[in-house]
């Protein structure tokens, strides 16, 4: 029996189409136990970037220097992310008297909206930011989900782990980036944000602002 050649080829096509999605799905969801961790990086700055916030604000990471932080690239579809993120609340408010702050960066197609569903249903009681991909770039490329970057207080990460970990090793990095000792200056000359305004620079100095530690 003949087979019909047009048949075939857009077979061929739907075979490949299906290879290609899940060959980008799974670079870009990690599995439990199942991605590299790579750590200690102890020379590398983290790039400062702003990104807008789920109520519409403007955030920086230099917003936060002087802390440690734990910067997490997720997605609303990605599975451990759903797994980790109790973890991060928990340890969010473990952390938080000790000068940590968890900062989300968003890596997702959905709109704001269904973002901030989410994250209201998971309980998230730190900021999260609608990512962008060119702050996935300045991180290297964010290929898989969850990726997580600890930063010290000096600004300089000191671990990053690609995929889903243990909630016992991530808290070993948070304390990794406790122990440092902020600078003067956390973040390069070339990265740093323009001057505020003078009335945004009192606010900033405000009590209870994401840049001032909390006593």
């Amino acid at each position: 029996m003949k087979r019909n050649p047009l048949a075939l080829m857009v077979v061929a096509v739907l075979v490949a189409g299906m290879l290609y999605f899940g060959i980008r799905m799974s670079r870009r969801s990690g599995t439990a136990g199942g991605a590299p961790s790579i750590g200690p990086i102890t020379a590398s700055v983290a790039p400062d970037f702003s990104l807008e916030s789920l109520d519409g604000k403007t955030m920086r990471l230099s917003d936060f220097r002087g802390k440690a932080v734990l910067l997490n690239f997720w997605a609303t579809w990605c599975g451990p992310c759903k797994i980790e993120m109790p973890w991060f609340v928990e340890l969010q408010k473990e952390y938080a008297a000790q000068g940590f702050q968890i900062v989300g960066v968003a890596m997702d197609d959905g709109s704001k909206e269904d973002i901030a569903k989410f994250a209201k249903e998971m309980g998230v009681n730190y900021p999260i930011l609608i990512g962008k991909e060119a702050v996935g770039d300045a991180y290297g490329g964010v290929q898989f989900l969850p990726e997580s970057f600890f930063i010290g207080r000096d600004g300089k990460i000191v671990d990053k782990v690609f995929g889903l970990k243990g909630k016992g090793e991530i808290a070993e990095a948070i304390k990794k980036a406790l122990n440092t000792t902020a600078t003067a200056q956390a973040f390069p000359a070339g990265n740093l944000p323009a001057p505020l305004p003078a009335e945004s620079a009192a606010q900033a100095n405000a009590p209870g602002h994401p840049g001032q530690d909390q006593k």
